[in-house]
């Protein structure tokens, strides 16, 4: 870290805002970052996935659903929605939007920042490839990611994404079609994918 490198937890203000979009594209670039058992790790976010909890039938929450699994989603933003895929995959969201409008982003990738050994030991990796961290049930599984941390306040010092100075420009960020959600309907072609262009650590399918 030199001189000149600032840090900063994302505020409650990032999360409330009603562009769940908006939110989605601008997480690029920021870090996500656990503190479990007293070790760090944390990853330079490179892909994400934008949900709208109102007309939109590839979200959990659309129109109002309301479940065991969903209730997080309505309470407002800045906080860790985590749920199981297929029994074995921890996938992480992070909510948006105010209470009562259930609104989340699934980060998807990241690029691995610190605590690089102990994510090769989590994942059960010999070296750095992408896909250490490239997929939803990677970055979770490296940064000891949990259904356990489901309604963390992503404000406390679990689980919190950082500023770290790292600006994009527009050029550098391409969407496309979100994954695996075929069952929405017109709404699996939504371009509400969003990943850092030619980064090597987003997943498959590559945009």
């Amino acid at each position: 870290m030199n001189a000149n490198f600032t840090s900063m937890k994302l505020t409650r203000d990032f999360y409330t805002r009603p562009d769940v979009v908006t939110i989605s594209r601008e997480l690029l670039g920021k870090f996500l970052v656990t503190r479990i058992a007293g070790q760090l790790t944390s990853g330079m976010i490179v892909e994400t996935e934008a949900y709208c909890g109102r007309n939109d039938k590839a979200c959990h929450a659309n129109n109002g659903r309301r479940t065991k699994r969903t209730e997080i989603m309505f309470e407002g933003g800045g906080k860790a929605y985590v749920y199981l895929c297929y029994g074995i995959h921890h996938l992480f969201n992070v909510t948006t939007n105010i209470d009562g409008l259930a609104d989340a982003v699934l980060i998807r990738a990241i690029e691995p920042v610190d605590g690089v050994d102990l994510m090769l030991k989590r994942r059960n990796k010999p070296e750095v490839r992408p896909d250490l961290t490239s997929g939803p049930g990677a970055l979770s599984q490296a940064l000891e990611i949990t259904t356990s941390h489901y309604g963390q306040d992503l404000l406390g010092d679990t689980v919190w994404i950082e500023n770290r100075d790292c600006d994009l420009t527009e050029e550098q960020i391409i969407a496309g079609n979100r994954i695996g959600v075929d069952y929405a309907g017109e709404d699996a072609f939504k371009p509400w994918r969003f990943v850092i262009k030619d980064s090597p650590w987003m997943s498959k399918p590559r945009i």
